[in-house]
């Protein structure tokens, strides 16, 4: 069962993110002023549930479901209220500065687009289209959202 995981390959993806968590942690130290000390090991358990989250990945090569959904479930898992781990896991991430994770997410997203630059040459004005498409669903439905729990609440 377990001869699907790449050693290799994870060895390179668990160098990858420890070069990402310093980043995050340099970038975090610079703009909010936390420790690096203090986030750190929210860092490496932030690290550690990706990998583990990888090796899911790896261990069902068929499924469809992407890596990022193994690492949102480990998360949501590892938070729940009444889990023996939570209140560590909740105490130790909650150092890590939200913005701080998005910067190399989006410089590697970015990255990822410039590879497929030819794809998205084959797709023209219809890429165009769709993202309005898309951008306009989500921010509609994204105020809908706000606006019935902000009603729900009394707010409004």
């Amino acid at each position: 069962m377990f001869n699907n995981i790449n050693l290799k390959r994870s060895g390179y993806q668990l160098l990858v993110m420890l070069m990402v968590g310093a980043m995050i942690l340099a970038g975090q130290f610079i703009s909010k002023g936390v420790s690096i000390f203090t986030a750190l090991p929210g860092m490496l358990i932030m690290i550690a549930a990706a990998m583990v989250a990888m090796m899911l990945k790896d261990l069902f090569p068929k499924s469809i479901f992407p890596a990022f959904g193994f690492a949102t479930i480990i998360g949501l898992l590892l938070s729940i209220p009444g889990n023996p781990i939570s209140d560590v896991f909740n105490e130790q991430v909650a150092n890590i500065n939200f913005m701080a994770i998005t910067t190399p997410l989006l410089a590697f997203a970015g990255i990822s687009v410039g590879n497929k630059i030819e794809e998205l040459k084959a797709m023209s004005w219809k890429i165009v289209v769709i993202s309005l498409i898309v951008f306009t669903t989500i921010f509609f439905a994204c105020a809908s959202i706000g606006h019935i729990v902000l009603k729900i609440q009394g707010v409004i």
